[in-house]
């Protein structure tokens, strides 16, 4: 059993995977402490856990906070690591024991990203083989290769770190929120890296509504690199989607972001050079969308 970790969970009306959820993560060994934090589900989602669960921490925002309500569930937290769930998806035995194990043993370590199994068949996350595989290598002294991504819902964070940076930007909001955030624990100077025996499942539902993801993926990836990346990248990227304004997708997107450009002023920290750098090199062999020469 261990204490040294803490599983928030943002949520918003989804009752039945997050009971689901919440009855696999309270079968852990571990017996973590739960944090459910509620971004003003209009459904019955936080009465169901605090029947099903009234051990588990609910905390109602009356909102939509998008990833900014996993912020509110570090902030509520008392351990000095924490592990994100979505409400679809849940740690496997032994998992957070060895995650523990790995930022006590290596006080660099800012975020450990897990290996995630997807849906009835268990695939690896594409993610994963990709951060399995990084450019960025391996440090002597640190367990796994080093990622400037990852996936939320396989993500340990040492609290005090996550917490020193500011948690995941409410400028991006939700949907490739992951990006800035190793962003800044990178410039910050605090390790991130894989681990492949920290293990967690993700078994999302068929279906469901996907109209509408292209567009956002490309407002926040236009986002993040408004907010911190370093001028040739920027100019770069907005200059490629401009050049593709014919795409409606593409169209949208550059609306939907310059709506936010008030809030992108306030939040820029452009990178530093060491960081810019390494984020060039992951974009040589795995160019993200509306990619563009920023040589």
């Amino acid at each position: 059993m261990t204490t040294a970790v803490t599983v928030v969970i943002a949520t918003r009306n989804r009752a039945v995977g997050l009971t689901r959820t919440l009855d696999r993560l309270r079968s852990l060994p571990e017996q973590p402490p739960v944090i459910v934090v509620d971004n003003g589900s209009t459904d019955d989602s936080a009465a169901a856990v605090r029947r099903r669960h009234p051990d588990v921490t609910v905390i109602e925002l009356g909102e939509n906070l998008g990833a900014v309500a996993r912020t509110v569930g570090v902030r509520a937290s008392t351990t000095p690591y924490v592990a994100f769930c979505d409400d679809d998806s849940w740690w496997e035995p032994g998992a957070l024991t060895r995650a523990a194990g790995h930022l006590d043993a290596h006080p660099r370590i800012g975020l450990l990203a897990a290996r995630i199994r997807v849906g009835p068949e268990r695939r690896l996350d594409p993610v994963c083989a990709m951060m399995a595989d990084s450019p960025l290598g391996t440090e002597p002294d640190l367990p796994g290769p080093s990622v400037l991504g990852f996936v939320a819902c396989g993500a340990i964070v040492r609290r005090d770190a996550y917490l020193a940076i500011g948690g995941f930007s409410p400028v991006v909001f939700f949907f490739g929120e992951e990006t800035v955030l190793a962003q800044d624990l990178a410039a910050a100077g605090w390790a991130r890296v894989y681990v492949d025996d920290v293990v967690a499942t993700h078994d999302p539902a068929p279906g469901g509504d996907r109209s509408g993801r292209r567009r956002l993926l490309l407002r926040n990836v236009l986002l993040s690199t408004w907010l911190r990346r370093r001028w040739p990248a920027l100019l770069a990227t907005t200059g490629h989607a401009i050049r593709d304004i014919s795409d409606a997708d593409v169209r949208g997107a550059l609306l939907d972001a310059a709506a936010r450009l008030p809030a992108v002023v306030r939040a820029r920290r452009a990178l530093p050079r060491h960081v810019e750098e390494a984020v060039q090199r992951l974009e040589l062999l795995q160019p993200p969308p509306l990619a563009g020469s920023h040589a």
